[in-house]
């Protein structure tokens, strides 16, 4: 039994858009993909690995077009560096490029269908010439050394 209390007003006027069956609907559901994507891999009986991929893709994404690397960014205080990860599994050390401009960090990496590419910016003053990489097991360490800070400004004695 519905009430007429403006809670109840709401709850109907919110519920109306989940539980509506028009075209408009419709059609907006057929095109929304899930939020969530994965694979399942198994051995065939060939003994080769069979994949499955399921749930929604980044719209475009093929395997041919470059994938964005997650990347974590690490500050030590008390060692004066920035160090950012970045999981990039099936390249070669080789095939990894990194640049530092304008702010930004940018990583990119190709080999054969593993393509990846994104710009991280940097949040802190960092020397540039300081920059250190290291790549083993699909896991990238890019470390730079902290620029110091010096204060802004001048302390005023007062007579």
């Amino acid at each position: 039994m519905w009430f007429d209390t403006p809670f109840d007003q709401m709850f109907r006027s919110l519920s109306d858009r989940f539980f509506n069956t028009d075209d408009d609907f419709e059609l907006n559901r057929a095109h929304a993909q899930p939020y969530f994507y994965g694979y399942t891999m198994t051995v065939g009986n060939d003994g080769k690995p069979i994949v499955n991929q399921y749930g929604a893709h980044v719209p475009g994404l093929t395997t041919s077009e470059f994938r964005e690397p997650f990347v974590d960014e690490i500050v030590d205080k008390t060692s004066n560096t920035l160090k950012l990860v970045a999981e990039m599994p099936g390249v070669d050390k080789k095939d990894i490029k990194v640049t530092v401009e304008d702010k930004y960090a940018k990583i990119s990496a190709e080999h054969g269908d593993r393509k990846y590419r994104t710009k991280i910016p940097l949040k802190y003053k960092v020397d540039e010439n300081s920059i250190k990489a290291t790549y083993a097991n699909g896991i990238l360490e890019v470390s730079f050394r902290l620029v110091e800070q010096k204060p802004k400004g001048k302390t005023v004695v007062i007579d």
